[in-house]
């Protein structure tokens, strides 16, 4: 993985005359560095971790207040530390079980508070899904999307002139999935003339529109055809007011994911899961797909629908996936972190119907079954999609993998990282 670390080093290098130390143009700055370099410490090892705090620069010389927690469960021990130069060391203990310790901090000046965390984790690798692998998962996955191909992939198309340039052209497309729904998507495609690798990318979670169609245009300058998708049907032309006044309608945000979740068969995501496969049937029939490369790339929920196709769909050549959702989503039952999006915090959501259908749709489940080559990122910081759940994912998938582990990270990538996943994937064009 070196190598993507060279990359992203160079790709941050040309930025250097534009950097600056407070990148978020914050007043304050909280500095915390675990005395293992990578984060990582073995079950039974004791953790210490430096912590820093400074305004303007200048270090405070104030009391810090912390609890030490497992990842996303309550608190476990709480304490108070006074900062001298700025900085005080604070022993965060061990693990006996693998899993990962939330340091979480508040420093109190004047009338204002600053809060911060750190996680580090107790020999990951040895994490495994509470999720059980149902017998029937592959017949019931196989049947789902024989019973939607039986509807052609309708497709009505039309270019987009404002996300078109003389490089590449953007359509905005509307394709039937199965005999009930369809999604939206852009399509952009390199103008010359050519064979090209596709890729889908499906979206992260919410009934939003699809978010600024022109930032991610460096597939189509590097010769990829890249369709972004939606998974409700709804036209992203639509109004900021008409998707909220949707989003409404269920009550609460992304209260689609747990709409029909009592039965396998009426889960929303069904549809969801089977429209991404039937995106990769459009993909691989247009006239300019090179025959040969067929990529997913997401984060999020994103990243989670791209580990699915390519688990559902062996055409998928190669996948990218940042800090999936949907991962080990019942872990709870086990004391420890599940997945996004966390359905424990619902009143009475993980029942043993809803656990039994969560069986057929969590990604740890799809990740077994995957094939072809795997780049995940994650962060240690993210509590929406916290490490626990992307470091079970990891250890299940046995293709040939890499991984770029970004501690500090919550629930975001940079530009460079997601550049460099573009670069992955046209190295691993065939």
């Amino acid at each position: 993985m070196k190598k993507y670390l060279f990359l992203i080093v160079l790709l941050c290098g040309a930025l250097l005359l534009q950097a600056e130390n407070y990148p978020y143009r914050s007043d304050y700055l909280w500095l915390t560095q675990p005395d293992h370099a990578d984060w990582i410490y073995k079950t039974g090892e004791k953790a210490k971790v430096e912590v820093g705090f400074y305004i303007y620069g200048v270090p405070q010389d104030i009391e810090v207040a912390y609890e030490i927690a497992p990842d996303m469960m309550p608190a476990t021990a709480k304490g108070k530390v006074k900062l001298k130069n700025g900085r005080a060391v604070i022993n965060i203990g061990t693990m006996k079980k693998a899993g990962f310790l939330d340091l979480r901090l508040t420093a109190t000046k004047g009338d204002r508070k600053f809060q911060h965390h750190v996680k580090v984790g107790f020999s990951p690798e040895q994490l495994k899904p509470y999720t059980k692998n149902p017998a029937d998962f592959d017949s019931f996955w196989k049947a789902n999307i024989e019973e939607a191909r039986k509807t052609p992939v309708g497709v009505s198309c039309k270019r987009v002139e404002e996300y078109s340039t003389d490089e590449f052209d953007c359509y905005l497309l509307k394709l039937k999935t199965d005999k009930q729904h369809s999604i939206y998507g852009y399509l952009t495609k390199p103008k010359k003339e050519g064979r090209y690798p596709v890729v889908l990318c499906p979206p992260g979670a919410g009934i939003k529109t699809i978010k600024e169609p022109m930032r991610n245009t460096y597939y189509a300058r590097n010769g990829f055809i890249r369709l972004e998708m939606e998974i409700h049907g709804l036209n992203p032309e639509m109004t900021a007011e008409q998707f909220k006044e949707i989003t409404s309608a269920f009550d609460r945000e992304n209260g689609y994911l747990t709409n029909g979740l009592d039965n396998r068969d009426n889960y929303y995501m069904k549809h969801v899961y089977v429209a991404c496969v039937r995106a990769i049937d459009y993909l691989t029939s247009l006239p300019e797909w090179d025959g040969r490369n067929a990529f997913v790339q997401g984060g999020s929920q994103g990243g989670a629908l791209a580990l699915i196709t390519a688990a559902l769909d062996t055409r998928v050549t190669a996948c990218v996936a940042n800090h999936p959702a949907l991962s080990d989503m019942a872990g709870y039952l086990d004391n420890r972190a599940g997945g996004y999006p966390h359905f424990h915090r619902l009143n009475a959501m993980l029942t043993p119907e809803k656990v039994k259908t969560l069986e057929y749709y969590d990604v740890v489940n799809f990740a077994r079954r995957i094939t072809c080559p795997v780049f995940l990122t994650w962060g240690f910081n993210d509590n929406t999609c916290p490490p626990t759940t992307s470091y079970i994912v990891w250890n299940l998938i046995t293709s040939p993998k890499d991984s770029l582990i970004t501690p500090i990270n919550e629930h975001w990538t940079t530009f460079e990282t997601n550049y460099t996943q573009m670069l992955w994937l046209k190295e691993h064009c065939k």
